[in-house]
């Protein structure tokens, strides 16, 4: 049988297109910003995880020119050998000083960072345990691990306890889960599942891609939103949200953060970060440690949202109602509406995602929109008023 005869049969994206409701790829033909152009119109961006607004500041942007000039495109080789920038090592300390973490290790992409971070930590009599609505890449990371991984079912604490309960004592365990969930917006129970780490002797990691810059003291995310930063033994974010860049990093305890460094496939055998990225990372850093503000006025603009989006008759996934994140899921339920609505919508001017399963549960498809810290009230009203008149009729 030849490999490739699938590649050629009938699709579900060619059937979307022939449709007109494909939602991917529509191509941007500005910067990522809080209104773009996209295919030739002007679009309002909801789809985003610009949080910060900091992919057009003056200051990060300059910071990328600055380093191009003088370290070039690329360094083109792993970080193990001839691809450590003084520049890398210093976003490294930068990072270990904001986070409260004194090791740290970065990454090529957030992607990466996970599946570097948990294929280096989980060896072969290891147990790996997952929230089920876990991102991707985590899961991507306990297939190349050499442990066993366990799922329990999302946010529940009773499931969790049932399967730390039945694990031998002799094992090592790590409890993996986002901090903020990337699609529904709602926080982890970080509390709970930070006390039963404690009771079973397992060791916790936060996927905190979407909870830097977001939540916590000065965006310092998940962790420090619940006063558990001594409780959490590694955080691992991205630079392509909050921070405006690409790559991401694992923070832990030194000792951690250097078997890591020793030990992650991931990390030895791919290229560093380039420097424009490396420097803008670190440009938005210094951003967010000089105006704390910009996660406050994120969180009072997502509020605004929850509170205009009720009021218009939208429905909110009820776990997400009340968090303070800028990601806000609106019901659509079944699939093809959902793409109908995302169409319309988009032709209307307005971009959001369109989230299907298996990135949701079976008939829990949902309009993904996120929110950044420099869209204000007036652009948000327009959009909504456009989600609810498209959602009135679909």
């Amino acid at each position: 049988m030849d490999i490739f005869a699938k590649c050629y049969e009938p699709s579900l994206a060619g059937e979307l297109k022939e449709k007109g409701v494909y939602p991917y790829f529509h191509a941007l033909q500005s910067r990522q910003d809080v209104e773009v152009m996209m295919e030739g119109k002007r679009r309002i961006m909801l789809g985003s995880n610009n949080y910060l607004g900091l992919t057009t500041d003056p200051v990060v942007v300059e910071a990328g020119i600055r380093a191009l000039e003088k370290y070039g495109t690329g360094c083109s080789g792993s970080r193990f050998l001839n691809g450590t920038l003084e520049m890398h090592l210093e976003l490294e300390d930068a990072l270990a000083k904001f986070l409260r973490k004194p090791g740290v290790v970065t990454f090529g992409t957030g992607f990466q960072s996970n599946v570097g971070i948990i294929s280096a930590l989980v060896g072969r009599h290891d147990y790996v345990i997952c929230d089920r609505e876990n991102h991707a890449s985590i899961y991507a990371g306990c297939q190349m691990s050499y442990g066993k991984m366990l799922r329990y079912r999302h946010s529940d604490m009773a499931e969790l306890e049932r399967i730390l309960q039945k694990i031998d004592g002799k094992n090592g365990v790590l409890i993996v889960t986002d901090g903020v969930f990337s699609m529904g917006g709602d926080i982890a129970r970080l509390p709970e599942i930070c006390a039963l780490a404690e009771q079973y002797g397992a060791r916790v990691m936060v996927d905190d891609a979407h909870g830097l810059g977001v939540l916590g003291e000065g965006g310092r995310g998940t962790a420090s939103y619940f006063g558990l930063e001594d409780k959490v033994d590694v955080y691992m974010g991205t630079f392509s949200k909050s921070l405006a860049s690409l790559g991401g990093y694992m923070a832990a305890s030194a000792e951690v953060a250097e078997f890591v460094r020793h030990a992650s496939r991931p990390f030895i055998f791919s290229a560093s970060i380039p420097p424009a990225n490396c420097a803008t990372a670190l440009a938005a850093l210094h951003m967010l440690e000089r105006h704390p503000e910009l996660p406050e006025r994120l969180r009072s603009l997502s509020m605004y949202a929850r509170k205009g989006m009720t009021e218009r008759g939208l429905t909110i996934r009820p776990s997400a109602l009340e968090a303070p994140t800028p990601i806000i899921p609106i019901y659509t339920y079944e699939t093809y509406r959902t793409l109908q609505a995302a169409a319309e919508i988009y032709d209307r001017g307005v971009y959001v995602n369109p989230t299907l399963p298996p990135a949701t549960p079976e008939g829990e498809a949902l309009l993904r929109t996120s929110y950044m810290a420099t869209h204000t009230e007036a652009l948000l009203d327009e959009a909504m008023d456009i989600i609810g008149e498209v959602m009135a009729h679909v």
